[in-house]
């Protein structure tokens, strides 16, 4: 179906009545969390995550927005309480907002406990009033440097003034805001205390994070790679950081700031791994499903929903794909290969 047109999709389950299942993976772990990366596009080519000149998907390959509404029901059917759209760039796909509200009237429901996003924030200023009419009430916002010259440098493409101005109209559509700032050696190091300053001043969590050896970004990612072991004992010499037990759901261990009084979170997938409790997977825009950030295997969810109109198919390929969920992820940073550790970019498999 065209996606220039108004599209249909199903009318949310009363409350209480869409069946509850339970996927538990070979290691005991409740897998409630689905993120799904809607598109592999992008405005921005953040020199961590892509190239500079991407080749991306052709439009047939991608699932289409009713196909990603009925494969994330599949998964509300079998426990999933927590969807997270990412890309890509979510906000660039065309129609994405049907989508959203399809998805975000099974949170009004009662049937998903939270729909959230992860936005460079540049269509933030048209989007933001529409994401929490839909249901959407937190959201997470990737910036790396207040600096608008090296803004423009790690993305490429980006603008800091679009992004402020998406920030600002996202507070005030009501959406909490955490941001998600890329901890890069030689480029944000020396910035990254003034960046939890700033956010914690304008009332935001934010969470720092490794680079992740994903896809082929024209570069040698050890030049980019800061472990935040350092970046911890650094802020500490500045601030009190102290453990809290505060969670969203991902991956994330959080501290609070004595002296901003802010929250935040450290995600180490290098120096230390978060696997022994993932409850999560993730879809991708074609219909491939990764129980793994960081392996490569996966399972072809895009021919099962594509093989019948009904969901016996879909939910036996999404059981048999969580029975292969492994153990953990295979990261690391090696000097010596130069290579990623996973092929796909992450663009690919979502943020």
């Amino acid at each position: 179906m065209s996606e220039t047109v108004p599209i249909e999709f199903q009318t949310p389950s009363p409350k209480g009545e869409m069946p509850k299942g339970e996927m538990i993976d070979p290691f005991g772990r409740a897998v409630t969390y689905l993120r799904v990366s809607v598109t592999d596009r992008c405005d921005f080519r953040c020199t961590y995550c892509m190239a500079e000149h991407m080749t991306f998907l052709p439009k047939k390959d991608l699932l289409s927005l009713e196909e990603l509404d009925r494969v994330c029901r599949a998964f509300m059917r079998k426990g999933v309480r927590k969807l997270r759209l990412t890309g890509g760039e979510p906000l660039v796909r065309r129609n994405i907002m049907t989508l959203i509200r399809s998805l975000g009237a099974e949170v009004k429901a009662g049937n998903l406990d939270e729909l959230t996003l992860t936005t460079n924030g540049s269509q933030l200023t048209r989007f933001a009033d529409e994401l929490y009419e839909a249901g959407v009430r937190r959201i997470n916002v990737s910036l790396d440097t207040l600096d608008p010259e090296k803004f423009a440098k790690i993305t490429r493409w980006g603008r800091l003034d679009q992004v402020m101005k998406g920030l600002e109209a996202a507070r005030r559509a009501g959406l909490q805001i955490k941001i998600n700032t890329v901890a890069l050696k030689g480029e944000n190091e020396d910035e990254i205390p003034a960046l939890i300053d700033w956010a914690h001043g304008e009332g935001f969590d934010i969470t720092l994070i490794e680079t992740m050896p994903l896809g082929d970004i024209d570069g040698d990612r050890t030049d980019q790679y800061l472990p935040l072991s350092k970046v911890r004992e650094r802020l500490e010499s500045r601030w009190t950081l102290s453990d809290i037990p505060y969670k969203t759901g991902g991956p994330a261990r959080y501290v609070e700031v004595k002296e901003t009084g802010g929250r935040l979170g450290f995600i180490t997938p290098l120096t230390h791994n978060f696997c022994e409790s993932c409850n999560r997977v993730r879809l991708t825009c074609t219909g491939q499903l990764f129980m793994c950030l960081g392996q490569d295997d996966d399972k072809d969810l895009r021919e099962a929903v594509r093989a019948s109109e009904g969901d016996e198919v879909l939910e036996a390929a999404i059981d048999e794909a969580i029975s292969r969920k492994p153990k953990g992820h295979d990261f690391i940073i090696d000097r010596k290969r130069q290579a990623p550790a996973v092929k796909r970019h992450m663009s690919m498999t979502g943020g």
